[in-house]
């Protein structure tokens, strides 16, 4: 969800582990909202007992409310609107829309929806049952066709003012927040709580979440965990918390710098390990941190 123009950025697995999503490798995707591989996405814990899902529930809801407190909800979301659209009015982002020519097509709204990783085309048409008279609803078909290519076949010339147009609608902005909640946020914060993490951790698995996307691959975020869970045990593993964020951290960078959109690493570096050096894992406010040399500040 990067404009155009800016320089984008041992012990057993623990049992209790969060629902991941089978969207398959983001070896073929992985820029825009986090190089989502097309694919219809199903639970990877679906051979989990319901006793083990329960336990996984109740273990949660013992715990602190961490980043989905409501507070700290609004700064994760701030947070990922300085590195996404270098601004931390993220509610104004729910009509921004281009090409910024990464391979994914449109990046679109709040948490940068692309049209080549299907996560986009969902949106629409779940939007689309509720309000079958909205806007976007005539371009599915296109959203069906380039779905897991950068084309805009179909789509152009409309389709980018058909969305600023649909997302003055309050429904297709709680459209929007629902599906980054259902896709991105609730599935990083619950892994990060059952791995021990306290807020921050929280969001850092919530940020590579966003960029990285929820594959299983090398470049997906449950690759990265799993690359890291190879050389540090999770605080739930008995391991040390900031030594085990700070090895996150490195393969994330490592992976970002692959990519030539990715390559400005300043969202991790000069933001998110900041904060861990300066021991704040709880994400205490105030915070000041730098983005692709801009700085920000929430008092």
């Amino acid at each position: 969800m990067k404009r155009a123009g800016l320089l984008l950025l041992a012990v057993a697995p623990v049992a209790t582990v969060a629902v991941y999503f089978l969207g398959g490798d983001s070896d073929s995707a992985d820029a825009g909202a986090g190089g989502k591989a097309p694919g219809t996405q199903r639970p990877y814990d679906e051979d989990k007992t319901a006793a083990e899902r329960k336990a996984d529930d109740k273990l949660i809801a013992s715990l602190p409310p961490g980043l989905a407190a409501p507070a700290k909800k609004e700064l994760a979301q701030q947070l990922v609107a300085s590195a996404e659209n270098s601004t931390l009015n993220w509610r104004g982002q729910y009509g921004y829309i281009e090409d910024i020519d990464d391979g994914n097509g449109y990046t679109a709204g709040i948490i940068g929806f692309c049209t080549g990783t299907h996560d986009l085309l969902t949106l629409v048409e779940r939007y689309t049952k509720d309000h079958p008279d909205n806007g976007l609803a005539r371009y599915l078909p296109a959203l069906r066709k380039v779905d897991g290519s950068d084309s805009h076949e179909g789509l152009d010339p409309g389709f980018t003012e058909a969305w600023k147009a649909e997302a003055a609608e309050p429904a297709f902005r709680k459209a929007q927040d629902r599906t980054r909640d259902r896709v991105y946020f609730d599935p990083a914060v619950r892994l990060a709580k059952l791995d021990g993490l306290g807020t921050l951790g929280q969001f850092i698995y919530y940020d590579a979440m966003v960029l990285h996307g929820p594959g299983t691959g090398p470049r997906g975020f449950y690759g990265l965990r799993e690359a890291a869970l190879k050389e540090a045990n999770t605080p739930a593993q008995g391991g040390k918390e900031k030594a085990y964020l700070d090895i996150f951290l490195d393969i994330r960078t490592k992976v970002m710098k692959e990519k030539k959109a990715h390559r400005d690493t300043t969202r991790v570096e000069t933001a998110q390990r900041q904060f861990l050096y300066d021991g704040n894992l709880g994400l205490k406010t105030p915070l000041e941190w730098k983005v692709y040399g801009e700085t920000f500040k929430v008092p």
